[in-house]
Parts: structure tokens; sequence; C-alpha cells
């Protein structure tokens, strides 16, 4: 089972052995500040970083560089989950936060690794530029901002980075260690991807859709021209009234329950939002006549069966006004083989143990940390 008291991104990748960390105020995790030896072979820092290479040129189609915050679906991600960063956290938590600017100044020209939010990232790139092909004077486009606890000075390792990824993201949130939950709700987040599981639940308290993502020891291959998202239903996308019947009750009143509320829509979930957001921007290409060659796809991938339990999820999506692209009713099978053959970008659930499974299978999965199952897992 992964620890979530240590980076979530390292637990998953299996880098992470004996670390000990102590949270900080903020939240963040972070290690001693005491003076230690400076061990540069257990870091590996003994080779010289590799310089950017030239500053690629980015064309934009259409013209619309910066959409407003309320017209664009936004993405506030973490650079702990944008980038690959296990070396640099190695050199916090050893050696503080002054060896640990002086080491990201020093390896300034020498770029990030990929990590588990950049195929998402990238797939969001992708569609924006169909979006701009049709509706070029449109601002309804995802705007990607890159918020992180780090110091500006660390800025221009990360636009290196971003310019060496070829990425366009233009905002940035550099908290020097403060919390950003502010900056989500000035940027009207739709959706906020973190390593930190605390500042994810603080981002949930206050309505904003939020998840922490885990790194998995192998990566399924993604398509690199069609956004899929998958979600759980239960306590992602509705509310955890079903799921507190069956904790409480077990499954036959569970069914009962179900049944007895089948016309009884369910109250919203923390993700309902991006749902919505993401149909929004369906629609546009289906305005197009595109619906068949949509590069938004979307999933729910739940554990309710369909026959005793599937109904009143369906009806509740109906009524919302929203409709997903597939619908895989389990029965309590594991998620894993589904997400497998599905190759979502990414999969978000509120039980660490759907998302371990799905992690084991090269899956990227992030757990929305909302609901009885919290709960449950604390007295596990």
């Amino acid at each position: 089972m992964v620890k979530m008291s240590l980076d979530p991104v390292q637990v998953m990748s299996g880098q992470v052995q004996d670390l000990k960390v102590s949270p900080s105020s903020n939240g963040e995790s972070r290690g001693s500040w005491e003076e230690k030896e400076f061990d540069q072979e257990q870091l590996d820092l003994t080779t010289k970083p590799k310089p950017v290479a030239g500053r690629r040129a980015r064309k934009v189609e259409g013209g619309v560089f910066f959409p407003k915050p309320e017209n664009a679906v936004t993405i506030a991600v973490s650079s702990r989950v944008l980038f690959r960063t296990e070396r640099e956290q190695k050199v916090f938590e050893q050696k503080g936060v002054e060896e640990y600017l002086r080491y990201q100044v020093e390896h300034e020209n020498e770029p990030f690794a990929p990590g588990p939010a950049f195929p998402f990232v990238k797939a969001l790139e992708a569609v924006n530029t169909r979006l701009r092909e049709l509706y070029p004077q449109s601002e309804e486009l995802f705007d990607i901002v890159l918020v992180t606890y780090n110091h500006a000075h660390v800025g221009i390792r990360l636009i290196n980075t971003i310019n060496h990824h070829n990425l366009f993201i233009e905002r940035f949130c550099m908290t020097g260690g403060s919390s950003p939950i502010g900056y989500l709700k000035a940027w009207q987040t739709n959706l906020y991807l973190s390593a930190d599981a605390e500042k994810v639940r603080e981002a949930l308290s206050e309505g904003i859709a939020a998840a922490t993502m885990f790194m998995p020891e192998k990566m399924t291959t993604v398509s690199e021209s069609q956004l899929r998202v998958a979600f759980d239903g239960d306590a992602v996308l509705f509310s955890d009234e079903s799921e507190r019947i069956f904790k409480a009750h077990g499954l036959d009143k569970f069914f009962e329950h179900e049944r007895e509320n089948e016309d009884t829509l369910l109250d919203h979930g923390p993700l309902k939002g991006f749902l919505e957001a993401l149909a929004k921007l369906q629609k546009k290409f289906y305005a197009k006549g595109q619906r068949l060659d949509c590069p938004i796809r979307t999933y729910l991938v739940t554990a309710r069966s369909a026959a005793s339990s599937g109904i009143r999820a369906l009806k509740t999506l109906r009524a919302w006004g929203l409709e997903v692209d597939e619908a895989l009713f389990l029965a309590g099978a594991p998620k894993g083989p589904m997400l497998e053959k599905i190759r979502p970008h990414i999969f978000f659930d509120d039980q660490m143990f759907h998302v371990e499974g799905a992690a084991e299978m090269g899956t990227i999965a992030a757990h929305v940390p909302y609901g009885v199952a919290q709960l449950h897992n604390k007295k596990k």
C-alpha cells in the first residue's frame, strides 16, 4: 500500500526507500534543515548538466494567446507532477532551502524530465490546436497554469524546461512556500493537480476540483491526438451518499437504497464541474459535425452494477445535461485491466485501492480525497 506521508510521485515510482520527511506548516513535504554532510554520490550529482538546446519557436494559430479566466477551462498543474523533480527534492530534504536554491540555479539550463501530468498537458494542447482551427477567435480553450511552491529563482529553470519540451504555458504562480489556494480561486481554476495531498484536500474544501497525482512504475502509451479522461462515479462525479449506505450497511442495503431512489438524482461530486467543462468543449466539435472525430473522450468507470444500481447514475447524468462517451459498470471487478484498454491520460478515483490497481497496469491515476472512503481508509 502507498504511504501517503511521502511524496506520492516518488512512492508510486518506487524511488523512495527509507526517506523520512516531516510536513512543514504550509503542507509541503520537507526534511530537516539541519546541517548534514552533502552526499553527491547518493544524489547522483557528479555529472555535469546537459545544456538546453536552443529555444524552439512557438506558433499559435488564430492569434488567441491568453484567454480570459472566465472564458477558459483553467487547469492548474504543480511543477512536481508536470515534471520529475525527485533529485531536487532530495537536495532540499537533505541540505535545506539555501542549498536547494543554489542547486537549482547551477542546473537551470538542465531541463526536467516529464512527470505524470505531462501527457495530459500535451493532450490539452492538442485539443487547443483543433479548437483554434475551428474557432480562430474563440477564447474557449484549455488554459494551463503552472503552480509551484518554488522561489522565483527557480523560475528560469522551469521556463527553460517548458521551452525545451515546447509546451505552451505562459501563466505561472511561484508562491515561495505559501499556499496556492487563493491564487487558484483567482484563476477560476477548473482542475488542480498536485503531488501534495494536503493542498489537494484544501482545494476541495474550497470547492475547487482537485486530485493527487501518482507516477506509475510503468506508463502506458497514450494517444497524442485525443484527450481521454476517465472518472469514477460515487464521490467523484456524484456525491458519496450511496457509498455511505454501502459502507454502513453492506451491499444488499445499497442495492435496495438505489432501487428505492432510482428516480431521485444523486447530488454532485467534486469533479462534476470538470466533466461539465469538458462537455462544453466537446459540443463545440459536435457543432462542426465532428462528433465521431472529437479530440475529447470521456469515460465513466464505476464499481456499480449496471442492472442493480446503474440506472440512477445514468439518469443523474442525463438530468444534468451531461453525457459520457463510454460507461463501464464493473460490478466490483478490478478497474486496472479496463483502464489498460482505455489508455486514459488521467483516471480519477476516490479510493486508493483503485488508484493503485490502475497504476500497476500503467495508467496515470489521480486520487480524489473526498467522501466516506477517506474515513474508512484512515481506520485501516
